[in-house]
């Protein structure tokens, strides 16, 4: 336990890094807490609950928030561990307690939040509620009674759209008595993903009044620039904000640091990965609590191989036992197992995926790492939040070779000083749209006053979904055609509607998942599997049985997939010149192929050869911008020699600054670059949305296109090394494995487009 005013055990470790890897430091101050008293107005059952529980007043949001939701719907936000949980509660849990026949309805992100929720409200002790968790690892035999008896359900967006809407009448009851639906971590929904929240969102508020009852909406997020913008996209209503935080804060040690050059020609630094398990395996040796978080599944498995492995040569084999992974694609067994020995303080140490980055109570952590940039200060500061909520704690951002997080490096007070960023999302994003408008016809039949709830352009969208086939029109109301349910084929996470199982060969037994979109890249014949801390070769994927054998693996390389990508232009929206030089933005048709698979070392990531693979082409529609190139602009500005390498680089750090504009990171964003296009005749750059029927980064990037340029010659020119670098023009997702890049043509190529 540390405390303030103390030595902390982990002044040592920042101390050795003064020099060249401690880049910056800054601290959050201590914030003492802003509160009022328990309010009378509360049902004197659920005053008596808090009072038992130890609470005896509100913190200031906790009091405006029960006052807003009684009158509107609400969007609270305030920072991590500020108890907006309870914000939410006390209306819902008041009304409850009121009204007996009341009925609440939950939305979590993800499982484990529901889990950690339904432990809380379990643990109030209120006679009169009756909470139950109703998510796909809900037993089929406890269903019929949840619906019927529990008065408050925690539930997640994914089973709302495909297991309750579709069969509201089996939940006609909770519709029919509905007050509140609250969704949390409501910064969560953005992107593809958001946008398909905010119709499954208006969707339910639409039977949901076909059933006699108008629920009302509290939201709760974490500190973003458009708070309520965003729920007002999400909820399709009127919001009210409250955002004046009044929890207490302790201070916060916060540092920069970045992994030291290991050859200045190259300006190769050393691995993030190998970096952060040096910094973890020191904490784990003094005893801090640390959570370490990473977006990528195999970087967390990695890390914490390294990190045991350091432990053990350093004689610790004990603590090295007490460092354990976390990441989606385990089974619901494995994650409750690690939360529960995380929470239970078992564990001194866990590395995550932003999985462990929301809401749920995982103890109290003395400090957090990030390695790379999550892609938002929002998120950044999600997890950075985890550390210290009740002592001082230790919040460590490790930077990667990628050019974003070289930029930060040179510019740290920028990067510290950063304001939170702003959601983007589109409900009425086309195919999206369609898609809710389709299950939506299912639930009920469209007619005169959807507009309320589907949006003012749902029957154009209707008449489109009569062409296809999809819907049938009889006298202003519009129908579904053919069997099955349209939400079955709806994914709202990923651009398949389902997933490849990862079954371990020898035993039979299914060990992880992985989305059918990422099954190409990430589970290929010969490709090496990373789960909980042990290596796999991946002996055969059959696509049509959404199956992955896999077999245990001791060899010292992991793979990184080799792709061809292509683009067709299919409507230009919006067109406009920057330079001399056409500039659009439309919607595009890519089609990619995985045909190779590169093995690298693990020790030094060194190339060892390339494999051939022989799969299946993808093909999916999106919006992206593009520039092209005249031949008497390139004749007369620019050398010929290495074109492509120049495009190819700058497509790359345009992509990688993206994110500076968009919420958003740049594993949302593909690109193509080529010296030829057939449709355009010339040397053209795409840049696209990276997800089917996009979501509007790239029309920002349209918009913004002088910024995207003056920040990418930014990054470039900033970079010492000599002809390009992870650092600058080279990308860790890169189909072509970074073949080839011209650093100086795509400075000129760039200087020649801000001018």
């Amino acid at each position: 336990m540390t405390v303030a005013g103390q030595q902390m055990p982990w002044g040592a470790l920042l101390k050795r890094g003064k020099g060249e890897q401690l880049v910056a430091e800054s601290k959050e101050r201590h914030q003492d807490a802003l509160t009022e008293p328990l309010p009378e107005r509360l049902h004197p059952e659920l005053r008596a609950a808090l009072e038992r529980n130890g609470i005896e007043g509100l913190y200031a949001h906790q009091a405006d928030a029960l006052e807003s939701a009684y009158q509107q719907d609400t969007i609270v936000t305030t920072g991590t561990a500020s108890g907006k949980s309870l914000a939410f509660n006390l209306p819902v849990l008041d009304t409850l307690a009121h009204d007996r026949s009341a009925r609440a309805l939950y939305l979590y992100p993800t499982k484990a939040l529901a889990q950690d929720q339904a432990r809380a409200l379990h643990k109030l002790g209120l006679p009169y509620l009756r909470p139950a968790i109703y998510d796909g690892d809900t037993p089929r035999e406890e269903r019929r009674a949840i619906r019927g008896r529990s008065n408050l359900i925690l539930t997640n967006p994914d089973m709302l759209h495909v297991g309750m809407l579709p069969n509201h009448q089996s939940w006609g009851d909770l519709l029919a008595n509905l007050a509140w639906i609250v969704v949390d971590e409501a910064h969560v929904y953005r992107g593809v993903f958001g946008s398909h929240v905010a119709n499954v969102l208006r969707r339910l508020a639409r039977v949901a009044l076909a059933y006699g009852t108008e629920p009302r909406f509290v939201l709760a997020s974490a500190t973003i620039a458009n708070p309520v913008e965003l729920a007002e996209r999400l909820t399709g209503r009127e919001v009210a904000l409250v955002d004046r935080d009044g929890a207490p804060r302790a201070e916060r040690r916060i540092a920069m640091w970045n992994p030291p050059l290991v050859d200045e020609r190259t300006g190769a630094r050393a691995s993030p990965l190998a970096e952060a398990a040096d910094l973890l395996a020191d904490l784990v040796e003094q005893g801090v609590r640390t959570i370490c978080f990473l977006k990528s599944r195999r970087g967390v498995e990695l890390i914490q191989r390294f990190t045991r492995l350091r432990l053990e040569d350093r004689g610790r084999g004990d603590l090295a036992e007490l460092v354990a992974p976390y990441r989606a694609g385990y089974t619901p067994s494995q994650r409750r197992e690690i939360e529960q020995r995380l929470m239970a303080g078992e564990l001194l140490a866990v590395v995550a995926t932003d999985a462990l980055e929301l809401g749920i109570d995982v103890g109290d952590l003395d400090a957090a790492i990030c390695v790379t940039f999550p892609g938002t200060v929002a998120s950044l500061r999600q997890m950075w939040g985890r550390a210290g909520r009740r002592h001082t704690g230790l919040a460590l951002y490790v930077a990667g070779a990628d050019a974003l997080d070289q930029f930060f490096c040179r510019h740290p007070d920028e990067f510290l000083a950063r304001p939170v960023e702003s959601a983007i999302l589109d409900p009425e994003a086309e195919e999206i749209h369609l898609a809710h408008l389709w299950a939506a016809a299912y639930e009920m039949p469209l007619t005169a006053g959807d507009e309320e709830f589907l949006g003012p352009r749902w029957e154009a969208g209707a008449r489109r979904l009569v062409s296809l086939g999809r819907l049938r029109e009889r006298g202003g109301r519009y129908l579904p055609r053919g069997e099955g349910f349209p939400a079955a084929e709806i994914p709202l996470r990923s651009a398949s509607p389902d997933s490849v199982a990862v079954v371990e060969a020898d035993a039979g037994e299914v060990i992880g998942s992985v989305e059918t979109a990422r099954a190409h890249s990430a589970v290929h014949p010969g490709a090496i599997y990373l789960h909980m801390g042990s290596s796999y070769e991946v002996a055969d994927l059959d696509l049509d049985s959404r199956r992955a054998l896999v077999r245990s693996f001791g060899g010292d390389y992991y793979t990184q997939p080799k792709k061809e990508t292509d683009t067709w232009i299919e409507e230009v929206l919006d067109h406009r010149e920057v330079a001399g030089c056409p500039l659009s933005f439309g919607t595009v048709s890519v089609s990619e192929q995985v045909t190779a698979f590169q093995r690298k070392r693990v020790s030094d990531h060194e190339n060892l050869d390339l494999v051939a693979l022989d799969m299946p082409e993808q093909h999916f529609s999106t919006q992206a911008l593009w520039y092209e190139l005249p031949e008497e602009v390139l004749e007369r500005d620019f050398p010929l020699e290495h074109l492509l390498g120049s495009l190819h680089a700058a497509e790359h750090t345009q992509i990688a600054v993206l994110p500076l504009i968009a919420m958003c990171d740049r594993w949302d964003i593909g690109g193509l670059s080529t010296n030829f296009h057939a449709q355009t005749g010339r040397p053209t750059v795409f840049i696209y949305d990276g997800h089917p029927g996009g979501i509007g980064i790239t029309r920002l990037g349209f918009h913004r296109f002088e910024t995207l340029v003056r920040d990418a010659m930014r990054l470039i020119s900033e970079c010492p090394c000599r002809s390009g670098c992870p650092s600058c023009v080279q990308s860790p997702k890169c189909g072509n494995l970074n073949e080839p890049l011209n650093k100086n043509g795509a400075l000129e190529l760039l200087s020649l487009l801000a001018t």
